[in-house]
This record gives C-alpha cells, structure tokens and sequence, in this order.
C-alpha cells in the first residue's frame, strides 16, 4: 500500500516514460504531439488517459458550457459509430449523459482494460501498448473526421 505522496509519484513516473516512449510517434497530421496532453483543437472535446490501480482507460470526454452543442458533438459521434469502431478496432462505451467524480455533466466514449494496476510496474507494458494502440487510433480517427465536428 503506497501513500498519497508514493502513489503520486509511481503515476509521475509511468505518465513520464509514457511520454518518453510516445515522443517519436508521430500524430496524423505529420505534427509532434504531446500524447498526454492530446489538442483536439475543437473546445469541448478533450481525449483523455487514466489509470489506477484497477484499470486503463482511453476516452473521448465532451464538455461544453453550450448543452445543445455536446450534444450535438455526441451524436455526430453516433452517427460516426461504424467509422470509429472500424478505426479503433473495438467496442467502445457511448454514455450520452454521464456524471464525473467532480459533479460535471459531460458525455464520453470509452474503452477500458481491467485488472491492471499501475502501481505495479510488471503491467506498465500492457498499459502503455493498451494507451499507445488506442491514442494513435483516436489521432487517427481525428484526422479523417475533425472537420466534420468543426462544421458544428
């Protein structure tokens, strides 16, 4: 069991030599990216990574102060669902209405893998080829679809 303080540090560690392995990786768009820190360039639509000590997940988070444009964010999602399904190469999760730990309404489309922890280093293998596979799958997606969400 690791403190406050030593957990923090052991994700300090793996976000670092996950940033480190990315940093070669080139986006779509041909550009250098920060993979942690994902720009999608449309507000609202933010691509995110977590892990903790019972999975790693990969979403798309939609958050806008205009409701009736997340929505309308997520349902061009939906109407995509086949074409990203076909880039991610997996099933994800589209929740329409979900609330955060923090309150926050948001919508957002996952995909997690369980039973890992990132407190123990013998899975950061399988969490940075989880993260890596479906980041650059997501970067992907983007770039063949980001125009459709800026004509939004």
């Amino acid at each position: 069991m690791y403190s406050k303080e030593e957990a923090s540090k052991v994700c300090q560690k793996f976000w670092t030599n996950f940033g480190k392995y990315m940093q070669p990786v080139p986006s779509a768009f041909g550009e250098k990216i920060n993979w942690i820190n994902y720009k999608t360039g449309i507000k609202g639509i933010f691509f995110k990574m977590n892990a903790d000590n019972n999975n790693v997940i990969i979403a798309i988070e939609i958050s806008c102060k205009d409701h009736e444009l997340q929505m309308q964010y997520f349902d061009l999602f939906i109407h995509l669902e086949k074409k990203f399904i076909n880039f991610m190469g997996a099933n994800f999760t589209f929740e329409k209405n979900y609330i955060d730990i923090y309150g926050k309404d948001l919508s957002r489309i996952f995909y997690s893998l369980g039973k890992i922890n990132i407190y123990r280093e013998t899975d950061w293998p399988a969490i940075i080829t989880f993260l890596k596979k479906y980041i650059t799958a997501l970067d992907n997606f983007w770039f063949n679809y980001k125009v459709a969400f800026e004509l939004l």
